[in-house]
This record gives structure tokens, sequence and C-alpha cells, in this order.
């Protein structure tokens, strides 16, 4: 499998938009080589698109970069794009590109291992594995009956400077683009501007958000649950001073889930139906389960790894359509204009 390299495009989706499933046994007439844009990064999904490369049976070229980089590229080219797949780490983008006309149907055969709540409702992507929001704290600074158990509570004064975030990262943006849909436009701005009066301390990423906290330099950050298991598979767990806190009901325990989609613009759909079906394949789910900490979305795959992870089925998420996560451009609008972006 070759890497292409990440893209050379800095601008925001949001500024450029305004068990189961085998893989089909037919092989592209052309043989021709799938070219994969990734959203997910190289260190999580590399080896996993190594097996993919064997299982379609073509040669797979990847270009990674982030979510809203490679979703970027993928709009400016339009139908010149060389992408036959596009592999997103977030509903939102997934839901930008297929509402610019950009994904192609996918076959019911191929997105049938995934519940329909994981599905676009043209068919024009499919989820291939979940995450969850939440509060990743340092037990020494933060006391359990000090740990929020809303949104609402992160507006206490005792939370001013001590919450972190990651301003540009694409699971915050929907988070917030979640708590418009929940909470309405005025609703919205209102938590925002609040939250932006705490002065909380913005991240490069979520990662950089799990190791201030786990260093006790930072008490809390809003982060996604599986970047504290990539971290402790690392290091010794006992000695990592970081914990996820689960806030069910409530959009800080909002459910978002990575994707992926055939490019309409290709010539080797067929190619490109394989690569996605094998993402939903058991082996992939096992995959994306035990390396990534994340949630299958196809059901029967468990664990085998020794973590912690609390039941998807148990975390009584907010009622979001994952489709309507698309419009990150007016979120993006609205974080601008609070001061938190």
């Amino acid at each position: 499998m070759r890497w292409i390299g990440a893209a050379a495009v800095t601008a925001s989706l949001a500024a450029v938009a305004g068990c189961g499933g085998g893989t089909p046994a037919a092989a592209p007439a052309d043989g021709a080589a799938l070219t994969i844009y990734s959203g997910r990064s190289e260190n999580l999904v590399g080896p996993l698109l190594d097996r993919l490369e064997k299982a379609v049976g073509v040669d797979v070229e990847v270009r990674y970069g982030s979510t809203g980089e490679m979703a970027a590229q993928l709009l400016e080219e339009g139908a010149d794009s060389p992408a036959d797949v596009f592999f997103g780490q977030d509903a939102g983008a997934l839901g930008a590109l297929s509402g610019a006309g950009l994904l192609a149907p996918l076959p019911a055969d191929v997105i049938a291992p995934a519940a329909a709540k994981y599905r676009a409702t043209d068919s024009t992507w499919v989820a291939t594995s979940a995450r969850a929001r939440v509060v990743t704290y340092n037990p020494d600074l933060v006391p359990a009956a000090d740990l929020p158990r809303s949104l609402d509570d992160l507006l206490d004064p005792k939370w001013k400077g001590r919450i972190g975030y990651a301003p540009s990262n694409a699971s915050w943006l929907s988070f917030v683009t979640g708590l418009r849909l929940i909470r309405g436009e005025d609703g919205a701005r209102q938590w925002l501007t609040a939250f932006a009066a705490q002065n909380p301390q913005r991240f490069d990423g979520n990662g950089a958000i799990l190791d201030a906290v786990a260093a006790g330099t930072l008490p809390a950050g809003l982060v996604n649950h599986y970047y504290l298991y990539e971290k402790t598979s690392e290091v010794d767990p006992a000695g990592y001073k970081a914990r996820n806190h689960y806030v069910p009901n409530d959009p800080l325990g909002l459910v978002n889930v990575a994707g992926a989609g055939v490019v309409e613009a290709s010539d080797n759909k067929e190619a490109a139906q394989r690569a996605v079906a094998f993402l939903l394949s058991e082996e992939a789910q096992q995959y994306l389960v035990d390396e990534t900490g994340e949630y299958p979305v196809v059901e029967g795959v468990t664990p085998t790894r020794d973590y912690d992870l609390a039941p998807l089925a148990s975390l009584s998420p907010p009622d979001v359509n994952l489709a309507d996560l698309s419009s990150l451009e007016q979120t993006e609008a609205m974080l601008q204009q609070v001061g938190l972006l």
C-alpha cells in the first residue's frame, strides 16, 4: 500500500462546503489502484488499511489528513477527484459530502451489517465505528462529587479556566452542531457564550488535552472516549491519571461515528464498494474495537483487550440524527461569533 501524503489544503470543510458483511467477490475489470482519502490518522488505521488492500485484491493508495482537510480536498476537486473512497472520522463531514452530491449510493448488501441508525438515509455513507464524547478528568484534581452531571454544570464558577477543549477538532465541531440541534440556535449560542466566559483552555487536539489532564496541569477536558484507551495501550494504565466520565441524556454524551462512502466520480466503484464492505467485516470491526478502543457498529463484536469499555447501549446519548450533523458552516460561524474558534 502506498501513502500519498497529507492533503495540501488548509481551509476547513465548512469554508469550502458553504457481525458481518463480507466483501463482494468480483474484481474490477481494469485492476486499477484504489485511492482512499482518509481523515482517520495513519497511526490508528494504517494497519487496517493494509489488511483492506489484501481483502479487496487491488493496490491501495492512501492520502491522510484531517477529516476536514480531506473533505475540503474532495469538495474542491469535485468530479475531477482521483479519490475512490472517503474514510472520515465524523458524520458531519460525511453528510456534507453527501449533500454536495459527491458520494454514490452504496448497495444494500454492503451496508446491511450496520444498524439503520448508523447509515445515511440515502445510503451514501455508512458508519464504521462509534465514539462517545466524555469529560476526561484527573481524579487527584476533581473529586467524584464535582464531576458534571450536565452541560450546564460546566458553567459553574468552579470550572473557570479548568476545562480544556480543541477548537479546530472535528469532534468538538460535531458536539457543537449537536448542541445546536438539541437546544436550537439561541440556546446553543447562550451556552457557548457562557462557556467562553469560563476561559476554557485551548488545545490542538484531544490527545494533548488527555496528556495535560494526566500530567495534572489541567483538571478536565472535553474529548472522545477512545483517546484514553489508545494512550493506556502504550503506558501503564494505573500510573496514567486520566479517567473518562460519561454524561448520559445530555449533549455532553453525544455519540458520533466514523464512516466511509464511495466517491461518485470514482471509475473503480466495484473495488470501492468492496473496500467499504471490508470495513464492516468482522475482521475490521474487531480491529477497530481492540486497536482503537472505539465501538463497533456491527452486532456480536466485543473487545478482546482488557480495558473497561462501557457498553454502547448503556450510554443513553442524546437523540440526534447523525445525518443532521452536516451543518458545520453554521457551527463555525457561531463559534467565531462567541470567540471559541
